[in-house]
């Protein structure tokens, strides 16, 4: 299984946020634009924090068996991989909703929509889920660089022949 890079995310970022802006210029000129929710940074953080809360576990399994301790719970090789591909969806939606959320809100703080009271909770909003979408592709890349087997640590290392 190929690594996430974080190449691919930035890109994700750029665009999702380049599309956010101009989507809500465009939505803005035709009358409305739709409001930020508010759970939006909770859910967020909420799924950040299960993905931490993974990460910890594994790693300490992981550390136990490569240690050789008596009565340590292993890690069955599906298990990692499906948890490498749960971070890896993770990093992308979270990375998705951080480019959303911030063209969103950069274009709530740049127009004179700021003005408005409402506007600016909801770009205060905007920001948090920024914020709390940073923190889930931060978590889910750490998760990636857990489950990585120790043959992968090298990268200069010539790959064995198929």
């Amino acid at each position: 299984m190929k690594q996430l890079r974080v190449r691919v995310l930035l890109g994700v970022f750029l665009v999702a946020g380049v599309l956010a802006w101009a989507g809500s210029r465009l939505w803005y000129a035709l009358g409305s634009l739709p409001a930020v929710p508010a759970l939006a940074p909770v859910v967020l953080a909420g799924i950040a924090a299960v993905l931490l809360a993974t990460v910890l576990s594994l790693r300490a399994r992981l550390r136990a068996q490569r240690e050789r301790r008596a009565g340590a719970r292993g890690v069955e090789p599906m298990m990692a991989a499906r948890a490498v591909l749960f971070g890896q969806a993770s990093a992308l939606v979270g990375a998705l909703a951080a480019g959303v959320y911030g063209g969103m809100g950069l274009f709530l703080v740049t127009s004179d929509l700021f003005l408005v009271s409402a506007r600016r909770g909801q770009a205060l909003y905007a920001g948090l889920s920024v914020l709390a979408a940073a923190a889930l592709v931060a978590v889910a890349l750490w998760l990636q660089r857990v489950c990585r087997l120790p043959d992968d640590e090298d990268p200069a290392a010539p790959s064995p022949a198929r």
